[in-house]
């Protein structure tokens, strides 16, 4: 998951290097963490939160796959 994460994120900035992408689980939830330049937040988030919500709505067809709950927060 973080990898796709990753993958997905390095794709739509500018300053590709700067992407971090951290994991944490808790319970049975797995919660990413993704920061990115902040030049690039836009870009991530999108207009009214489009390419966010795109991205969470491929994260969870992933998770399903692979029987786990995940979040995605943009920090």
């Amino acid at each position: 998951m973080k990898e796709l994460v990753e993958f997905m994120a390095r794709a739509l900035v500018e300053s590709p290097d700067d992407v971090h992408v951290s994991e944490r689980v808790y319970r049975e939830r797995v919660v990413l963490r993704l920061q990115v330049a902040p030049e690039d937040a836009g870009r991530v988030i999108g207009k009214n939160g489009r390419v966010a919500n795109a991205m969470r709505s491929v994260l969870k067809v992933a998770s399903v796959r692979q029987s786990r709950d995940v979040i995605l927060k943009i920090m």
